[in-house]
Formats: structure tokens, sequence, C-alpha cells
């Protein structure tokens, strides 16, 4: 089974109403706004979307949302990582039920699973669906994907098609792009945030992104590295690798707050995340202003 996927993967934050609830016509404005843009494919709930947050119901409603709202423009892709296989199982189940293109699917967290464990993990899913299956490889949560784990997936799943690498570990990337290039030619490797510059010259497919706050950016960088125009992207990766350390201390509280600035507010943060602070909300607009954030991208929907 084909990935058919590259570039942009936006990964929009979850919508809240005042009192805590999903806004679902918020949440659907924002999938429309990245499509517009010229997002490559979405995928939801990620740790930006405050997925560990969420209810399995509310996980369940956005999924309905996103795909209802795409429209089939672009590939939909539902987060259904959860620490137990069988809760992933039918979370992913759900989202093949309501017509999303594929899933990802995260290590198990707070368990560590020895290396049989792990491949039993994303086989069992893979093996459960006729849709396709991303994984993500995110170390940092005690287990890693080796890119020997990645060829037996390869050879033991058909629509397993691709990786989103947060190891920021560019030995592992290059390895990982190698080993899967060679098992499967098309299997694609995402950057999990916006190193494109780093990442694509070799082998990787594009990034999972939070492309709504600076869209052109995003995709000026994408599209300066797909063309191999190198001088070109470096100053915009820089750019892009100067707006993450803006936002990075209060993830995705700020991210949200960001938003709100450029015209796009998506409603408060969940517990036990903390909201920005009227004086922290300041420095980010300022640091946007100077950036030349506010100048350059859109504003509003």
């Amino acid at each position: 089974m084909s990935s058919n996927i590259k570039g942009i993967i936006g990964t929009p934050p979850t919508a809240l109403t005042a009192d805590n609830r999903l806004d679902g016509a918020i949440f659907q404005k924002l999938v429309d706004f990245l499509i517009r843009h010229g997002v490559n494919a979405l995928a939801l709930p990620m740790h930006v979307g405050e997925s560990l947050n969420l209810a399995v119901d509310e996980r369940r409603e956005l999924a309905r949302l996103a795909v209802e709202a795409a429209a089939g423009r672009v590939p939909v892709l539902i987060h259904t990582g959860l620490p137990g296989t069988d809760e992933v199982i039918a979370l992913s189940r759900h989202a093949q039920s309501i017509g999303a293109w594929g899933v990802v699917v995260i290590t198990p967290y707070y368990w560590q699973p020895p290396r049989a464990a792990l491949v039993d993990h994303f086989a069992a899913v893979a093996s459960a669906l006729d849709i396709r299956m991303l994984a993500y490889n995110s170390p940092q949560l005690g287990v890693s994907i080796t890119p020997d784990i990645l060829k037996e997936l390869i050879e033991r799943c058909p629509n397993f098609v691709g990786l989103k690498d947060a190891s920021f570990d560019m030995e592992y990337f290059i390895e990982a792009c190698r080993v899967t290039s060679e098992a499967r030619p098309g299997f694609a490797v995402f950057s999990g945030m916006e190193y494109l510059l780093s990442s694509m010259p070799v082998g990787g497919a594009g990034a999972f992104s939070f492309f709504g706050l600076a869209p052109r950016l995003v995709k000026s960088l994408y599209d300066a590295c797909a063309a191999r125009d190198y001088e070109q992207a470096l100053p915009l990766q820089y750019k892009m690798s100067h707006l993450r350390s803006i936002l990075k201390a209060g993830s995705p509280g700020t991210v949200k707050a960001a938003m709100e600035i450029m015209g796009r507010p998506l409603g408060p943060i969940r517990r036990p995340l903390q909201a920005v602070s009227v004086e922290r909300r300041a420095q980010i607009h300022a640091q946007l202003e100077k950036l030349g954030i506010l100048q350059t991208e859109p504003h509003g929907w």
C-alpha cells in the first residue's frame, strides 16, 4: 500500500469553549483554514492538540469533525495513540469507520515494552485495519522504534507507510530514511517539527507542523527545500527555528496565545497545562512582530 503522502502535515490545536467543551464549529473553521492555506494533510489530535487531556469520546468527535470538514480535500490522519494496544485498535477502527485516510500510533507511553512487545503492538494495530498506519517515534517517552524494527514492521505490515520522528537525532533520522527506502520505496519519514532543511536533503518527506500560525513561512520553507534551493531555505529555516524557540516554553498554551494574536482564537487550555499570563502574551506579541510574523502572515480566518 503506497503512502502517497508528503509535505506539510498540519497538526491543529483543539478548540475549546469558555466552559471547557469542544468547540466543533471553530475547530472545523481551523481545519478549513489550514487546507485553504496549503497544508498537504492533517493529523490530530497530536500533543499540540492536547491529546492527553481529551476523553476518548472527545477524540472520536474531533476525528469525525476533521474528516467532515476536510471533505476529501486532503488526507486526514487520526492520532490514536494510547498506552494499551486494545484501546489503540478500538480508536483506530473508529477512525477507519468515519473515513480517515490513516492513523498515527505513538509508542506506548508509561509502559516501556521490550522489543518483541513493541513490534507486536504496532503489528497488531496495523493488522486490525484496512487503512494506513504511521508510527510515531518519541524516544523521550522511554522506547524507540529502531531502524531494524521499522524494517520488520514493513515486512509484516503492508499498510505501514510512514513514520513521524520526534527524536531530533540526525543519525537516527538518516538511518530510518536509508533502511525504509530500501525496504519499501515511497515509505514516508517525517520530521516531528519543521526542521526541513536538515531532514529533506537526506530523504525526509516533510514535517508535522503547527502550520496554522504561520502558513506562508512553513510553505515557503518546504517549497525551497523541495526545489533544493538551500540558499533560499536557510534564512527561512532560521526564522522557523526562531519562531519555535519563542513558543517552546509553555506550549501548547503559547501556541494558542499566538493563534489568538493572529486573529484565530481557539479558546482556553486544559489543566494541568497553564494559560499564558497577560505579561507573557505581550512578550509573544512583541516577538512575533519583531520576527515579522504579524506583518507577513494572514490574520483572521
